[in-house]
């Protein structure tokens, strides 16, 4: 299991977010503690990515506000991005189909270590650093159950050849490498059969168990996830109404 960060308290209050359509959700209310696992529920065009990437600091809210870890939204949206992290998010942090498995996890550990890393760790020597991006690479691994010496041509594997849950735990080990505080999803469910469903839920109840706060949109939400539930509006436009509660 990935070292299981303080997971941060995710709270919202009227917030809301209009574009060039209308609104894309709106009076979404939300308090969940840390380590929670939180399901956005609701059918596709309803809002639910808008949300999920507004909660994430990666789109600005035009009403209301929300807390990440005690920062304030909109104000600290990037100190926001900072201590999240994007799962698969169709359009936005989409696997390369050309690239290996392990290709993908080396360039993850790398980026990690040059742009989120302190200066200090960059002068440490190579050897160091080389051992210290296989510990966060194995132990995100871990956390996601997935070995990639399992797959037919072992972490060779070209992401096309991955099946739908394979490329969502692969998604969320990549995300965990940074050690996020926060951690969302896109399209949980999406293309998998119930006992595929399942596993999917599983896999993110034990990241939220683990300390990892998560945000997860979904069609249906599991039991016991706290959950927010967008409609469309009579009309068909993609303008969403939430309620947030324990399913």
């Amino acid at each position: 299991m990935v070292d299981s960060p303080h997971g941060a308290a995710v709270t919202a209050e009227n917030f809301g977010l209009k574009g060039p359509r209308g609104w894309a959700f709106r009076g979404v209310r939300l308090d969940a503690p840390p380590g929670s696992l939180v399901a956005i529920e609701g059918p596709s065009g309803s809002g639910r990515t808008c949300l999920l990437l507004a909660l994430t600091g990666r789109m600005r809210p035009t009403e209301g506000h929300a807390e990440v870890g005690g920062l304030r939204l909109p104000r600290r949206m990037a100190a926001v991005r900072g201590i999240s992290a994007l799962g698969p998010v169709p359009g936005v942090s989409d696997l390369d189909p050309a690239l290996t498995v392990s290709e993908h996890l080396r360039e993850r550990a790398l980026l990690q270590r040059r742009f989120a890393g302190s200066p200090r760790a960059m002068l440490r020597p190579r050897t160091e650093r080389a051992a210290e991006a296989r510990r966060r690479i194995d132990a995100a691994l871990a956390a996601a159950g997935f070995s990639p010496d399992d797959l037919p041509k072992g972490p060779r594997t070209p992401v096309r050849d991955l099946e739908r849950l394979e490329s969502l735990r692969l998604s969320v080990a990549l995300a965990l490498i940074g050690r996020p505080r926060l951690l969302a999803v896109d399209d949980t469910d999406l293309k998998l059969s119930d006992s595929e469903r399942a596993e999917a839920w599983k896999l993110l109840r034990a990241v939220a168990d683990g300390g990892t706060t998560v945000i997860a949109v979904c069609s249906q939400a599991p039991a016991g996830a706290i959950t927010i539930r967008t409609c469309e509006n009579e009309k068909g436009a993609a303008d969403a109404f939430a309620k947030t509660g324990r399913a």
